[in-house]
């Protein structure tokens, strides 16, 4: 597997302030991915459940923390879905929407 791609993945994790209140704040990492156009009937498939499907990232399972939008090239893509695969390798499924899921605008890495 080509992972040539450098891709950032952009989570939560939640932290307490000086008064104790806990708050969400964003996190990024930047992980070495194999990038590519998803599949003809996974386009179509997910188009009928009202998904836009664009790219699937492939990388080394561990790197994976649940994260839900990715940035590549300077856009913001939604994960609609994983996969698992047999190896250590997971598929990121993912899509560009705009304003529905947060990620409408572009991002830098």
């Amino acid at each position: 597997m080509d992972r040539s791609q450098v891709i950032t993945l952009i989570g939560e994790q939640m932290m307490q302030d000086d008064l104790l209140v806990w708050h969400s704040v964003p996190t990024s990492r930047r992980v070495y991915c194999q990038v590519d156009s998803v599949t003809q009937s996974e386009f179509f498939e997910g188009g009928r459940n009202g998904l836009n499907p664009e790219f699937r990232f492939t990388m080394f399972g561990p790197d994976y923390q649940g994260e839900r939008t990715v940035v590549y090239n300077g856009l913001a893509y939604a994960v609609y879905r994983t996969y698992q695969q047999r190896t250590d390798e997971i598929e990121l499924y993912c899509e560009r929407k705009g304003g529905t899921n947060g990620v409408n605008e572009s991002h830098s890495e």
